[in-house]
């Protein structure tokens, strides 16, 4: 039985333990989520101990709310996702985004799959090393003033496929998640099943939503498309898991869908709040079950030096190569821009351990290797942008749908 009193204590430490970390964060010119993180792990067990592995654990209050905070998060991602964004994008950005998150994916599973995972669950943590955080980047070239960059856009655009890709990724080692072992049949069939859903609600949810979004508009409540679109998200966060899906990933089409409205400005303001309410949950109770112990050791010190290794070296190789139009200074900066994994490996490891694919210390290596890629691009990434000259736009001339 949980007293009142004793949960709202709890959610008061975690809420401002995460704009205190938040805070810091972004005055040490670092993401805001790297802060939140690491003010779990302050509070956490590791250290003070005012949050205690039995608040966290699955179905208790704060765990619950930390649920909705990461859907709500991937509903926001989403809702800053069009379709359209695919069309514009050239074969730069589609090759950027597909090539960086292949060769991430193969080699992280081949560092799993070393560290001892079968094949199964070494594709689950290969996915950790899969998808680039978007908003990191995003920051960074915005606090330069680089966003009308022709690196800058191929990084853009290149993320929004990359989520893409990663999302759908996500969904396919989830579903293999049986202990049956590797089956090539199995996985074509989770893969067209998650191919299926993803385009039947992303791409014909969003045709239905762009003709018919005054529907939003019919209920008398003046909130009333916010109402329906928290609804859709929580629908199809549902209707995912009966498809052996993630739950994020229905959040995600559902913010895909939502941005196709023309309220989406009006629903990006009004999810704010609650954003920032309810995602400092997400983050701060996933470091404060990062046991530091478990990294105390040479081997897990080798074990994450390794892993932030591969995460960089994958994406610099991956995102490089198919940016190569653009120069080798042009391809680094779109490979660099591409490499932090932020709050995207964060949702996987936290996922991973949920569903008990892997122990507490190949979760705290994920979470630790997607802090440091987010805290290592912001400062290589500004260098080089100062040190390139801006690119002529010969590479954008593949930009046409």
């Amino acid at each position: 039985m949980h007293h009142a009193s004793d949960i709202l204590l709890t959610l008061f430490i975690v809420f401002v333990a995460a704009q205190v970390g938040g805070e810091i964060a972004q005055r040490l010119k670092l993401p805001g989520v790297v802060g939140e993180i690491a003010a779990g792990c302050v509070v956490g067990p590791s250290l003070l101990g005012w949050i205690v592995p039995e608040q966290v654990a699955t179905g208790t209050p704060l765990d619950v709310l930390a649920e909705i905070g990461v859907v709500l998060l991937l509903f926001s991602v989403g809702l800053e996702t069009r379709l359209d964004d695919l069309k514009k994008v050239g074969r730069t950005a589609l090759l950027v985004g597909v090539v960086g998150v292949l060769v991430p994916f193969g080699m992280g599973a081949l560092w799993a799959h070393g560290s001892g995972f079968d094949w199964d669950k070494s594709m689950f943590v290969a996915a950790a090393f899969v998808a680039t955080s978007a908003g990191i980047t995003a920051r960074v070239l915005q606090e330069l003033g680089a966003l009308q960059r022709m690196e800058s856009k191929v990084i853009l655009g290149a993320a929004v496929i990359d989520d893409i890709l990663a999302m759908l990724l996500l969904g396919v080692v989830v579903s293999l998640q049986g202990g049956a072992g590797f089956d090539g049949g199995r996985l074509l069939l989770v893969l067209g099943e998650a191919v299926g859903f993803i385009a039947v609600i992303g791409w014909g949810g969003s045709r239905v939503m762009r003709r018919h979004s005054h529907w939003l508009d019919k209920p008398r409540n003046v909130q009333s498309p916010l109402l329906v679109a928290l609804a859709l998200c929580l629908g199809l966060a549902w209707v995912s898991t009966l498809f052996g899906l993630a739950a994020i990933i229905g959040a995600f089409l559902a913010g895909m869908i939502a941005s196709e409205t023309r309220q989406q400005h009006t629903l990006e303001q009004q999810t704010r709040p609650l954003l920032a309410l309810l995602t400092p949950f997400f983050f701060v109770v996933t470091g404060s079950k990062i046991d530091l112990h478990e990294l105390a050791g040479a081997d897990a010190l080798w074990a994450l030096l390794l892993a932030t290794v591969i995460a960089i070296v994958s994406k610099l190789v991956g995102g490089g190569l198919g940016a190569l139009p653009l120069g080798r200074r042009g391809a680094a900066i779109v490979g660099f821009g591409m490499v932090p994994r932020g709050e995207v490996g964060v949702v996987i490891a936290s996922l991973g351990l949920a569903a008990g694919v892997f122990d507490n210390r190949i979760y705290a290596i994920i979470v630790a290797m997607s802090l440091l890629t987010a805290m290592v691009t912001p400062p290589v990434l500004a260098w080089l942008l100062r040190h390139t000259p801006a690119s002529d736009g010969t590479a954008g001339t593949d930009t046409t749908s």
